[in-house]
Order: structure tokens, then C-alpha cells, then sequence
């Protein structure tokens, strides 16, 4: 039963990154060298961060929510947003389009996220003799960050790789990307600030990444037609 509970739970983290990658055109143009890339980028970020917040932030002396510390958070959180920059514009990838780029990197990025945040505890915790609800609930959050992180990629991807964008959009893509990059921020205030319980946290996951999802496809198909 244990066994059987690690890998239900281990398919609903990390199988839809997966599924995206074989049932999206990415497969067809080969773009797994491209995330690929992303996780190695993604690794180096992620080893920033982790000095930064050994650096700067001080340990807690409770759990509540600290404004100073989570504004300090969410500045080197913003080493996400370089790591991204860096993977879209800096890197070589192959003959794939602005279109495909984005959700190689974001695909990447999100499966190395789950699998440095989630795997360990996932591993230790999903295993154990009693049935527990917060693995499957890890799952479904680690779906909710993968939309958000293909999301983000995707505004990433029109700010810095698409020149002429309607004027009028501008500003609501700047305003995507922000809110996407803060999320992180925004969960930590939900749990600690207004005392969410983890159900509660991950349905306001999973809702608020539709609704980016839908926003970004939106942003980004009226940013692909040819102005007239």
C-alpha cells in the first residue's frame, strides 16, 4: 500500500511534465535538449538563492508572517526571473520558434523546481504506513507551478524576444509577469499571514494559474498577429 501510495503520487508530480512535453508539439521539434538546458540554468539560480537567503535573512523565531523578511524573499526571488531571461536569450537553442522556446524553458524549469522541492519529501513522507492527504495535495501544487512557471515564461518571452507588441499591452504584460514572479510571496503570506490551511492554498493555486494561463494565451496570440 505504501509503494502504491509513493507512486500515485510521484505520477501526479512529476507525470504531467511529461505528458505536456509528449502530447505538446515540443516533442515533434525536439526541444528537450532546450529544457534541459533550462534545468541546468534553473540549478545555478537556484544555488544563488540558496546563499542569498543563508546571507540576508535571519532564522525565525515563530512562524509568523514577517513583511521584512518576505520582501527580502521575494527580491531574490527575482533571480527566478534573471535564470529565466538568461535561457531565453542567452542560451543557443535549435531552429525552434519564440512559440516553442518559452515552453521548453518553462517546462524545465517547473520539472527541476518540483523535483528539488518535492522528490525528498515525497520519497521520506509518502512512504510512511499511514495515508496522508498532503502528498496528493503536493502533486496538485506541483501541477498548479508548472502552468505558473510556463506562464511566466511565456510573458518573459514577450518582453524580452517579441520588439513590436501593441502599445496598449505593454503594460498588462508587465503586470503578468509581476504577479507571476511574486507568487511565491503571495502563497507564503496566504499560509503564514491569513493562516491558510493547505487545501485552501492549493485550490487558490490551481484557480489562480488558469486564470495566468488563460491571460498569458490570450497576451501572447494577440501579440502574434501581425499589426495592422
Amino acid at each position: 500500500m505504501t509503494v502504491f501510495h509513493f507512486f500515485n503520487c510521484a505520477v501526479l508530480t512529476f507525470g504531467p511534465h511529461a505528458v505536456y512535453y509528449s502530447a505538446t508539439p515540443l516533442s515533434e521539434y525536439d526541444t528537450l535538449g532546450t529544457s534541459v538546458k533550462a534545468v541546468v540554468v534553473y540549478l545555478g539560480t537556484a544555488l544563488i538563492k540558496l546563499v542569498c537567503l543563508a546571507t540576508f535573512l535571519k532564522v525565525p523565531e515563530n512562524d509568523m508572517f514577517d513583511p521584512y523578511q518576505e520582501l527580502l524573499k521575494a527580491l531574490i526571488g527575482l533571480v527566478d526571473f534573471a535564470g529565466i531571461y538568461f535561457a531565453l536569450t542567452q542560451l543557443t537553442h535549435r531552429n525552434i520558434s519564440q512559440h516553442h522556446k518559452f515552453q521548453a524553458v518553462g517546462l524545465g524549469w517547473a520539472f527541476a523546481d518540483s523535483v528539488l522541492h518535492r522528490l525528498a519529501p515525497l520519497w521520506v513522507g509518502a512512504r510512511g504506513l499511514e495515508f496522508t492527504w498532503e502528498y496528493v495535495l503536493q502533486g496538485l501544487e506541483s501541477n498548479a507551478n508548472l502552468v505558473l512557471t510556463v506562464s511566466l515564461a511565456a510573458m518573459g518571452s514577450l518582453i524580452w524576444l517579441r520588439k513590436n507588441k501593441p502599445r496598449t499591452l505593454i503594460p498588462i504584460i508587465y503586470l503578468c509577469a509581476f504577479i507571476l514572479a511574486t507568487m511565491p510571496t503571495t502563497i507564503s503570506y496566504l499560509k503564514r499571514g491569513l493562516g491558510w490551511q493547505l487545501p485552501n492554498v492549493v485550490s487558490f493555486e490551481l484557480f489562480t494559474s488558469l486564470v495566468m494561463a488563460f491571460i498569458s494565451w490570450q497576451l501572447f496570440s494577440a501579440c502574434q498577429r501581425p499589426s495592422v
